[in-house]
């Protein structure tokens, strides 16, 4: 079996909601789509068509990569386990030892991840130098601009 993808209850819902709406919404608009093209006539040089097949064939990938990742999903509920260590569903306050700079990241599935919004998939290599580290403990992370070290300042569920 392909590997598990894990992600928390949320990020579960999230995609059954996301497959719900594309196969209800976006996949019943894009079939009316293409029947209004097809009516403009010869397919061949009709732009509108190869268009809306094109946003057909993005539509239908897009469902099937998240009914995959539904199946292999492996739901982690982090809300009872230990703050001694960070795990899976966390939230970890660092200082980045050389400018000071204090960052929050929440170790989560690929799928929910967002560095923006200050998330970051569990298979990131910031999240797996952070796994099983506790307060107080300093990391080392390769990140594209060279190597980073943090120290972990708090461990947290949200």
């Amino acid at each position: 079996m392909p590997d598990r993808a894990p992600m928390t209850r949320s990020g579960y819902l999230g995609l059954q909601q996301q497959v719900k709406r594309l196969k209800s919404i976006e996949r019943p608009a894009i079939v009316k789509e293409i029947e209004v093209a097809r009516a403009h006539g010869d397919l061949s040089e009709n732009a509108e068509y190869h268009a809306a097949k094109e946003k057909q064939g993005h539509i239908e990938g897009r469902i099937q990569m998240l009914e995959d990742r539904l199946a292999r999903a492996q739901v982690i509920d982090p809300s009872g386990q230990s703050l001694d260590q960070v795990r899976f569903g966390f939230t970890i306050d660092l200082e980045d030892a050389e400018t000071g700079e204090k960052v929050t990241y929440a170790i989560l599935g690929e799928e929910e991840s967002d560095v923006s919004q200050g998330t970051i998939s569990v298979g990131s290599p910031v999240a797996r130098a952070l796994l099983g580290k506790a307060v107080g403990d300093t990391v080392t992370v390769r990140v594209p601009k060279g190597t980073r070290q943090f120290e972990i300042l708090e461990i947290r569920y949200e």
